[in-house]
């Protein structure tokens, strides 16, 4: 769970995560992140007129939605861990395994950004 930034070993789970997109929760409370469907400019001001939705919208299981939620910039991951086994027992272990990838997941899709605790952001 160590990534190298700059020669420095970094632990993930002393990273903080922050949400990128905006999102709602449906009727069975599990969140749905809006994803913009362009981010070109051009695109953005051409097509998004001409059509239904500017977003995709992905919906997240309870354990999604969860990790979701606690994604604020105030919780580290390995709080986030502590918070995933308090709410969901032994149903999810082994908890930092699944929730690495997880999080390195929504990171990759740019659904998240990972912070040190100096506020230094981590983008790949």
């Amino acid at each position: 769970m160590k990534e190298k930034e700059n020669g420095v070993a970094l632990n993930l789970l002393d990273l903080t995560p922050h949400r990128n997109h905006r999102w709602e929760t449906d009727g069975d409370n599990a969140v749905v992140v809006l994803v913009p469907k362009f981010r070109n400019r051009l695109l953005v001001s051409w097509l998004l007129p001409r059509l239904r939705s500017q977003h995709f919208r992905v919906k997240l299981d309870a354990f999604g939605s969860h990790v979701w939620l606690n994604c604020d910039g105030s919780k580290t991951v390995h709080a986030i861990g502590q918070s995933l086994k308090k709410r969901f027992g032994n149903s999810v272990e082994p908890v930092y395994d699944r929730l690495g990838v997880f999080i390195k997941r929504l990171q990759s899709e740019r659904f998240i950004q990972l912070t040190e605790k100096n506020d230094r952001a981590m983008d790949q």
